[in-house]
């Protein structure tokens, strides 16, 4: 018997969608081949060096192996659906790195008779970075918390910035630029970290100020002008860009901030007038900085004829191309080059290195890996349900997509030099260990991307997703 009105046929039966997967074997696989290859291109260099296998070469594979294992534990526990690809490639990338600096540690020791510690210091910043990468993971519950502090971000990332400025030069200038702070036994780049603090005072800015930055004025040329009152964010970027520029007398970070500022506004409003305005202002400040300003007219000069000056101010960009022309093709071989004729060529020409020793095809294998994490960061902002995130993601991938354009660029000529270093690859402590922070940052986006909504407790079921259910 049936009710009157009401079916009679079978209704089809619903089951819940399977459990998403975390990839969190995949991610575990992944960081023992980066290790393996890690600890193979160190064999290659040891064997090309006539060095032997020593407990050293073995215990600093182990300890590289530790570290990253637990690194990965963090992402299981306090972050299960984060892309599993994030941390491995980073893993490879660095580990990259610290072969190359190792090989020139040993060209340094032939050289001086003295070895260099470099490769050992690398390790140990290594061990911080790792370190404060997985605290970071195991504290920032949810990466939301940080538009509540985007003010204060924004407020210490500026004063970060501008210490090296007011210091004397002594504390705080190295080949002509102001941008460390040197103390007894201790010394800091503080910009690497501002970095990562005004990422997020945009991303909160745009946020909650969204209407000022899409608010029209006039239509010029087929663009919407913003309003002449709503340009003060962006002016007041282009005065701290340009300040950069002049007072620390680094190119590298004022053009990074502002190339950065002007992504996030662009994907926040999708309005190209702010971008065409934007540019303009950098090309005016640039302009006018370099016929006031020596230090700027000096990099330009020595970026459009290197060879005026060999073995002078363009020494250093002419056997830079005397590297990759030697690297050709398929490269010298780990060992094999002598990446240690480029000066800097641990820090800021470790590219340079590259390209001899593993040629044009190890160093696009480089840059692919490059990629993949800017591309996976790009696909975690499209994915993540929050617009903070989604601004936060975008900025952080497209901030290391631009360091990387203007690191590369640099040593092969195609723009001026600006002194900035290769992410995870390069020597330095302060770089290296900020890069794991916006590395933490990005995993932690990801896992919230990822995170099948009905897994979350606190949202309500009016909230859910219908997609979790499906028909039989």
């Amino acid at each position: 018997m049936s009710r009157r009105g009401e079916s009679t046929a079978p209704q089809a039966p619903v089951a819940l969608a399977p459990v998403t997967p975390t990839r969190r074997n995949a991610e575990l696989a992944l960081v023992c081949f980066a290790t393996l290859i890690t600890v193979v291109a160190l064999m290659i260099v040891e064997a090309n060096q006539e060095q032997g296998i020593s407990w050293d070469l073995v215990s600093s594979s182990l300890a590289f192996l530790t570290l990253f294992v637990c690194a990965h534990l963090a992402i299981r526990r306090f972050a299960p659906y984060a892309d599993p690809v994030l941390l491995p490639v980073v893993a490879l990338l660095n580990g990259l790195g610290l072969v190359m600096i190792h090989r020139l540690d040993l060209v340094n020791g032939a050289l001086t008779a003295t070895p260099g510690p470099s490769d050992k210091q690398q390790m140990l910043w290594t061990l911080l970075g790792v370190v404060g990468f997985s605290l970071l993971v195991v504290f920032l519950k949810d990466h939301r918390i940080l538009a509540r502090y985007g003010y204060t971000c924004g407020l210490v990332g500026l004063v970060l910035l501008a210490i090296p400025a007011v210091l004397p030069a002594h504390f705080s200038e190295t080949n002509g630029a102001k941008i460390w702070i040197r103390l007894p036994g201790f010394s800091i780049q503080p910009a690497e970290f501002s970095k990562i603090l005004l990422l997020i005072f945009f991303a909160a800015v745009l946020v909650a100020k969204r209407n000022l930055f899409t608010s029209a004025g006039k239509h010029v040329l087929g663009m919407d002008l913003p309003r002449p009152r709503d340009l003060a964010p962006l002016l007041g970027a282009w005065i701290a860009s340009v300040g950069v520029m002049v007072f620390e007398k680094d190119l590298g970070t004022s053009l990074l901030l502002y190339a950065s500022f002007l992504v996030m506004v662009y994907i926040a409003t999708e309005r190209l007038s702010w971008v065409v305005i934007g540019l303009t202002l950098f090309a005016v400040g640039s302009v006018v900085a370099y016929y006031l300003f020596g230090h700027v007219r000096v990099r330009v000069q020595t970026w459009m004829d290197p060879f005026g000056d060999p073995e002078g101010a363009g020494y250093q960009m002419v056997q830079s191309q005397f590297s990759f022309a030697t690297g050709g093709i398929f490269g010298t071989g780990l060992g094999n080059g002598q990446p240690g004729t480029v000066p800097a060529a641990s820090t800021d020409f470790i590219i340079a290195a590259v390209g001899e020793e593993l040629g044009l095809v190890g160093l696009a294998g480089v840059l692919m890996l490059y990629t993949i994490v800017i591309v996976r960061g790009l696909r975690t902002a499209i994915a993540v349900r929050d617009s903070f995130g989604k601004l936060l993601a975008a900025g952080l991938a497209s901030t290391l997509a631009i360091q990387l354009f203007i690191v590369v660029g640099g040593v092969t000529g195609l723009i001026p030099l600006t002194g900035l270093t290769t992410p995870w690859m390069s020597y330095g402590g302060s770089s290296l260990v900020a890069n794991y922070l916006l590395l933490a940052i990005l995993v932690k986006i990801s896992h919230a991307a990822r995170r099948p909504i009905m897994n979350n407790p606190h949202t309500p079921i009016a909230a859910a997703g219908t997609e979790v259910i499906e028909r039989v």
